[in-house]
């Protein structure tokens, strides 16, 4: 049976288990520790009966919980096999699942990692930013295919030739954090039409770096950086062709980015849990872990 215990002094294992160094681990422990009891307290108050009767968990120890979330993001087994490593049964690994991404979506909340998902925040969180210079993409997930005919259509990405999800973010060029995240749409919609919907509102003077797919997307007061297209029936300049590999190598960022994120299988396989609304929050939370790793990464 799989526990902390079992791997605490083995750095390797440890990385290899949860994608996370294993002192930076460690300095998420105490967060995540604060927002499980928040939770458990909240919950408290709808008991009928006192708290800690019962059989004790084998999940026994907060060390022991944030290990068990970490590895069934990192590797996205079934619930049956994730029980198989853990010692419990196929529901009580289904229970907490769904009991521990909040508490450590939180956990990375307490600890600034989370990015921005509303309007009116994005803003404010990029002025913080002193290069002032930012990339923004499309990410798609995989989805299984929807049995209903209108929701086939609806998620069916013809970029991707599968049925997706999609995400918007935009990242700092300099430190490759994710700095918002705009919510879950399904994989038809258009880069720029998300965009658009989002209504982002960007600093004053700072520059984005954008692909072919945001054509036409120009925030007001900014400066955009896009590859320019070939027209049809003519060449690019050699002047053209240099500016397009110099903003393509910006752009760059922003993949090694969100490759990071989705060094996390749940996030990168076919999404395969049926909980509403679980897929947007599972995103958010590895885009946190991505910035926690990368904040430690830099202190470090």
């Amino acid at each position: 049976m799989l526990n902390y215990k079992k791997i605490a002094g083995k750095p390797n294992l440890v990385r290899s288990f949860t994608a996370l160094p294993s002192d930076t681990l460690e300095k998420l422990i105490p967060s995540f520790d604060v927002a499980e009891k928040q939770k458990t307290s909240a919950r408290n108050l709808l008991r009928q009966r006192q708290p800690g009767g019962g059989r004790k968990p084998i999940l026994s120890t907060v060390e022991d919980r944030l290990l068990f979330i970490l590895f069934y993001f990192k590797f996205y087994p079934t619930q049956q096999v994730l029980g198989f490593f853990f010692g419990i049964s196929q529901g009580q690994a289904n229970h907490w699942i769904h009991r521990l991404t909040p508490v450590v979506n939180e956990a990375l909340g307490y600890q600034m990692q989370l990015p921005a998902r509303k309007s009116a925040s994005v803003e404010a969180i990029l002025a913080e930013c002193p290069s002032l210079e930012f990339i923004i993409d499309g990410t798609e997930r995989p989805i299984r295919r929807p049995k209903d005919n209108e929701r086939q259509k609806k998620y069916y990405s013809g970029k991707k030739k599968r049925h997706t999800v999609k995400n918007l973010v935009i990242s700092d060029k300099e430190t490759k954090r994710i700095l918002v995240l705009s919510k879950t749409y399904e994989g038809k919609r258009h880069d720029k039409s998300i965009a658009d919907e989002q209504e982002y509102i960007f600093p004053s003077g700072c520059k984005l770096y954008q692909d072919t797919g945001f054509q036409g997307y120009k925030p007001e007061k900014i400066e955009v950086l896009q590859p320019k297209k070939k027209p049809k029936g003519f060449c690019l300049t050699d002047a053209e062709k240099q500016r397009n590999r110099n903003i393509s190598s910006m752009r760059i960022r922003v993949e090694h980015s969100i490759g990071s994120v989705k060094v996390y299988s749940i996030v990168r396989d076919i999404y395969r849990n049926y909980k509403p609304n679980y897929e947007d929050l599972v995103f958010e939370t590895a885009v946190g872990l991505h910035n926690f790793r990368i904040e430690h990464r830099k202190i470090a």
